[in-house]
């Protein structure tokens, strides 16, 4: 009987993993799927230890729930105390526990398996994408908190990369052929361990929420192996779904930035840097004072903002939904213009902004926002930089040529607030702050929207 309840149990799970996916892509409904599949996994593992058949003793069910404990502990605490400026490499950080234990089934289980060569090509695969997946998220982390600076290239880095992944390849049905010794699996994961860093350092800042959807699939495809090894519905329909989300993911914000998947791996984004945006000497930018903004914006009829990675590190979020509420209170139209790769990982500029509490409606993707801006008294750029540059259509010899950004330049003004004149991650100038229609509205965001709130406000 246990058996059978145990697949009830498993058929709920899965079942709790597509709808909260589902409600996953609407804001309004985001948190309650969460919390639905979440139930659904916490029913999963309740299932498995209760219904084990065979005896376990019970130093084994201690250390599976001082386990589940210690990891509840540490993820609660950590979800709770991250700020959303920090949210892309937590991401990164739990992608990478799940290729951790995917290449650790792999490895515990490649001796008990010998001489089922279905299961052994299961467990070599899971090992390697495991691996790749958790080495690679490790570097992807040190980027996005920046301790590893840039894209690091080695010479010939494509030739290398290559050869080592084929490598791989050849070294995983060598051991499958032969029945390796463990020696050789250690050596298999070694190596995989140095690809998944081979695979990330030479890649550009710009291409960084593209990795991180594409190792998080390969994290799912990891899970997907071994819940086939273990014949586990809940944990093959788990990393079926996330794998094919990760998948279809990376490849929608491939086709937003009009770039190859293969281009993305193998190609130098961001690499010829200040170069291929040619020289600012002798250029010069408008500055624009809080008082003159305000005015401009408090007498506009349409204004649009477009929020980038600057906004998150300000944690400005609050105070620019108060600026919107305060010029729609004045009759200004407010919208925000949304890029796909705008911040640091997937849908983060729509995170960052569902957490002040702007309404979702409001939030319009770059399809839908482009022809607006032609009919925009103002557009102010909020710490983005690389999504607004016009490089990307005027400059044949840009890193980011052809990839589509938002049209600000349709706009009648243009206010963009920075820091600093640096270029942004990929790296590259951005020859709109030199355009006659532009403004610099320098400052911390934080700092520079307050300002202009009590501007707004004295009118």
């Amino acid at each position: 009987m246990s058996p059978f309840i145990l697949d009830v149990i498993y058929l709920i799970a899965s079942i709790t993993f597509v709808i909260g996916l589902k409600m996953l892509g609407h804001p309004e409904t985001a948190r309650r799927g969460n919390l639905i599949a979440a139930f659904g996994m916490v029913l999963a593992i309740i299932g498995t230890v209760a219904l084990h058949e065979g005896a376990v003793s019970p130093l084994i069910y201690g250390l599976i729930f001082g386990a589940i404990l210690l990891g509840t502990i540490v993820g609660w605490l950590t979800a709770m105390k991250v700020q959303m400026t920090k949210m892309p490499e937590l991401v990164s950080l739990f992608n990478g526990m799940g290729g951790a234990c995917a290449a650790l089934i792999s490895l515990l289980e490649y001796q008990h398996n010998l001489g089922n060569n279905m299961a052994i090509s299961v467990i070599l695969a899971g090992l390697v994408i495991g691996s790749v997946s958790f080495s690679g998220s490790m570097v992807a982390f040190a980027k996005l908190n920046g301790s590893m600076k840039g894209a690091i290239r080695l010479p010939k880095y494509n030739i290398l990369n290559t050869a080592v992944m084929i490598g791989l390849v050849i070294y995983a049905v060598f051991i499958l052929m032969t029945g390796a010794s463990m020696l050789h699996v250690y050596l298999l994961f070694f190596a995989s361990l140095i690809y998944g860093v081979l695979f990330v350092i030479p890649i550009g800042g710009a291409d960084m929420p593209v990795v991180i959807s594409l190792l998080n699939s390969f994290t799912g495809l990891a899970a997907a192996f071994a819940g086939f090894l273990y014949g586990n519905q809940v944990m093959l329909t788990g990393g079926i779904l996330v794998g094919s989300a990760g998948t279809i993911l990376t490849l929608v914000m491939c086709k937003a930035m009009n770039r190859p998947l293969s281009n993305v791996i193998f190609g130098a984004f961001g690499a010829a840097g200040a170069a291929a945006a040619g020289s600012d000497e002798g250029k010069t930018v408008k500055e624009v004072s809080p008082s003159d903004l305000a005015v401009l914006m408090n007498y506009s009829k349409k204004v649009i903002i477009v929020p980038g990675y600057g906004l998150a590190v300000a944690q400005a979020q609050h105070v620019i939904h108060e600026l919107e509420s305060l010029l729609e209170e004045r009759g200004v139209e407010v919208t925000y213009a949304i890029h796909p790769v705008a911040g640091r990982m997937p849908g983060h500029m729509n995170v960052l902004l569902a957490e002040s509490n702007v309404p979702y409606e409001k939030l319009k993707e770059m399809e839908d926002v482009n022809s607006e801006f032609a009919n925009t008294d103002v557009v102010l750029v909020v710490g983005a930089n690389d999504v607004v540059n016009p490089a990307a259509k005027d400059d044949p010899s840009s890193p980011i040529y052809g990839m589509p950004i938002l049209e600000v330049l349709d706009a009648k003004t243009i206010i963009v607030n920075k820091r600093s004149m640096k270029p942004g991650y990929a790296g590259i100038q951005n020859q709109l702050f030199f355009h006659e229609k532009t403004s610099m509205f320098f400052g911390d965001a934080k700092k520079a929207l307050t300002d202009l709130v009590t501007e707004i406000k004295q009118l």
